[in-house]
């Protein structure tokens, strides 16, 4: 769902090109790697050791981004070996070369829950749709027609854009301290868009290393999945972003995981959390009749889905509904064709 711009400003107008880097803080590179999807990149960044580098989340495995690095090693990262990789959280454009880097004596740093999910899902292939996953696509009302199609098709498998992770990683809680680029960070872990998602806060300075828990101009996706098919993301999230509003600053430059650095937080967390809570007001007005999750697109995005966007609209439809169902705002039945259908509670 998209936030308007309001009071935010971007410092850097351009992202660096693949390849290249730029400097956004002394001791502190952005670089952009390329995504095989609508969201066609990731931001990556390397924080100044001295006799080495840190490196922030590392991009999906494949050819084309090994490629990209090398040319950053022997370019913008002048050589200097990579010490550590900090992934903030486990999706695959974010932890995909973790393994690689760590083949080459770099140590993984990152939550507990990021490398334990990571590690699951890399060994957890499937040929076909497992059964769980194709009910829960009719609970959500995904139309027969559209799950035939996905049947004849190859599934999505985590490890085909996942380097092989070997054993180890070091840990990071809430409420670390990690000392990297010449700063001192605090660790506060995020919510919702994926569980104990790092983020890092600067002591030193305005810098915030935010991940996709905050983004400029959109949110991230908040999807309730089969693996946990009851669970209440937005809520996580809503309370992320309200836990970090006492913290946030105007000055703070935070550097995402998509789009560009930006300035005018605390203006960002509340035009998220109003962006999310009318999404939900228009939702439950919507509900006068039991609609499925894959009925309600319109009152949530007000705009049409493409195939593309069809599979994770579906799963964050899912998770607005299901927080309405779990604040008691609304009521749900499992209906004979297997889908969940909600309705505004009288």
């Amino acid at each position: 769902m998209d936030g308007t711009l309001g009071p935010i400003r971007f410092p850097f107008d351009t992202p660096p090109e693949h390849g290249a880097a730029v400097e956004v803080a002394e001791g502190v590179l952005w670089m952009r790697l390329p995504l095989p999807m609508k969201l066609d990149h990731v931001n990556v960044y390397a924080l100044d050791d001295g006799d080495g580098w840190t490196v922030v989340d590392t991009g999906v495995a494949s050819g084309k981004t090994r490629a990209i690095w090398d040319s950053l090693l022997t370019g913008p990262l002048a050589g200097k070996p990579v010490n550590r990789v900090l992934v903030t959280h486990h999706h695959p454009d974010h932890i995909g070369l973790a393994g690689w880097f760590q083949e080459q004596g770099a140590q993984l740093v990152t939550s507990r829950t990021a490398w334990l999910l990571a590690r699951m899902l890399q060994l957890d292939p499937h040929e076909t749709p497992p059964p769980e996953v194709v009910a829960y696509w009719r609970a959500c009302g995904m139309a027969e027609e559209v799950i035939a199609k996905r049947m004849d098709e190859p599934p999505y498998m985590f490890a085909a854009t996942l380097h092989p992770m070997p054993f180890g990683h070091k840990r990071l809680a809430q409420g670390d301290t990690f000392h990297a680029g010449g700063r001192m960070w605090d660790v506060h872990m995020g919510g919702g868009h994926a569980p104990e998602h790092v983020t890092l806060w600067s002591r030193d300075d305005n810098l915030l290393i935010a991940g996709d828990q905050v983004l400029p101009s959109i949110s991230p996706n908040l999807g309730t999945y089969a693996t946990e098919p009851e669970a209440d993301p937005v809520a996580d999230w809503l309370d992320t972003c309200t836990r970090f509003q006492p913290m946030a600053r105007e000055d703070h430059l935070v550097l995402g995981g998509h789009k560009l650095p930006f300035t005018g937080l605390p203006a960002r967390l509340r035009q998220m959390i109003d962006n999310h809570h009318g999404a939900l007001d228009r939702l439950s007005d919507f509900l006068t009749k039991p609609k499925t999750a894959a009925e309600c697109f319109q009152p949530l995005y007000m705009r049409s889905i493409r195939e593309g966007e069809y599979g994770l609209a579906l799963v964050e439809a899912m998770s607005h509904c299901l927080h309405l169902w779990h604040e008691g705002r609304a009521t749900r039945e499992i209906c004979p064709d297997g889908a969940w259908r909600f309705r505004q509670k009288a």
